[in-house]
């Protein structure tokens, strides 16, 4: 009896030490107790890094710690969107990844795709807008795609950005639903929308291919006009210019994208807080007001929409690619 109550005396003694030693022990912090990375694969000032830096702005006093967003450019975006799928997946970085994941692969720049990634919400798409000189002889998208098509191939010149960039597989894309083989116009690279537009201005191509936004400068000046987007809906920045289908009728849509995505595998406790966060971001008037000023379209989409809309994205660009004979 005295042993039998001396066993169930220590019993008691150990359970009640290790519930005092448990009510001692601090609880495991709640993420995030540090600061996160938020990287950007494009430089410092263009238009992903502004949407970058008005989101972290608004997300740093919802999460207590600082985002800090930082650039990490090189190899037409495969440093930046590596340093975000090859990152510790503990939600301590994440990125801003754009239309480029679903072309790099194409190109045998890079293995990673959008399966590589934790989606969290898309943000924005600008749709390829078709952008000629105020002194064209050609007011409608459809005029200017019946002379493409009346003309041999190559008479036609077009720019918008690099061979194989976002610009010139909207081109590709909308020759192709037009009917056309993907390379009749001939591609004029360029580093970007601004030079390209200048060489549209100085007549060295007929028409150019890329966001409205980006040439809102020269439509502003009278030097160009936009004649449509290929988007599923019209920027109401620009609500008098089409969409690609009710100027010509050709469904074709595509445009430069943005989203917030992390490393594949992110925590589900970062996903919780994270998911809801971008939609609260995402609504407010800040954020909203940010985008309308530089004309960007907001659209978004929760994480499995996103994962479906790059899967999408990344298989029909695939085909343009193949098309343009750029794909790898």
């Amino acid at each position: 009896m005295k042993t039998s109550m001396r066993r169930r005396d220590w019993l008691a003694l150990g359970l009640a030490a290790t519930a005092l030693v448990a009510l001692g022990r601090p609880a495991a912090a709640a993420w995030p107790e540090r600061p996160i990375t938020m990287v950007v694969p494009w430089a410092a000032g263009g238009g992903t890094d502004a949407t970058a830096r008005i989101i972290a702005k608004l997300m740093e006093p919802e999460l207590g710690v600082p985002v800090n967003v930082v650039n990490r450019t090189g190899g037409a975006g495969v440093v930046g969107h590596s340093a975000i799928a090859t990152a510790p997946p503990d939600g301590y970085t994440i990125g801003v990844i754009t239309f480029e994941i679903g072309a790099m692969h194409w190109q045998g720049l890079t293995d990673l795709s959008w399966k590589d990634y934790t989606p969290i919400a898309l943000v924005n798409e600008d749709p390829a807008g078709v952008i000629v000189r105020a002194d064209s002889p050609y007011k409608t998208a459809k005029e200017l795609l019946d002379a493409v098509k009346a003309a041999p191939k190559g008479k036609f010149k077009a720019s918008g950005t690099a061979q194989g960039g976002s610009w010139h597989i909207a081109l590709g894309g909308m020759l192709a639903a037009a009917g056309l083989p993907a390379d009749h116009v001939q591609w004029v690279p360029s580093t970007g929308a601004a030079t390209a537009l200048q060489d549209l201005v100085a007549g060295g191509v007929d028409f150019v291919t890329c966001s409205v936004p980006e040439a809102k400068a020269l439509m502003d000046a009278g030097k160009v006009r936009a004649l449509a987007i290929m988007g599923k809906d019209r920027n109401p920045a620009f609500p008098d210019v089409p969409t690609l289908k009710e100027a010509t009728g050709i469904d074709f849509q595509l445009g430069a994208w943005r989203g917030l995505a992390g490393p594949k595998g992110l925590p589900k406790e970062v996903t919780d807080r994270l998911v809801p966060l971008a939609k609260k971001v995402y609504d407010s008037k800040e954020f909203q007001d940010f985008m309308a000023g530089r004309g960007f379209a907001t659209v978004y989409l929760p994480p499995e929409e996103f994962a479906a809309f790059m899967k999408a994205r990344d298989e029909s660009t695939g085909a343009v690619m193949k098309a343009l004979g750029l794909a790898k």
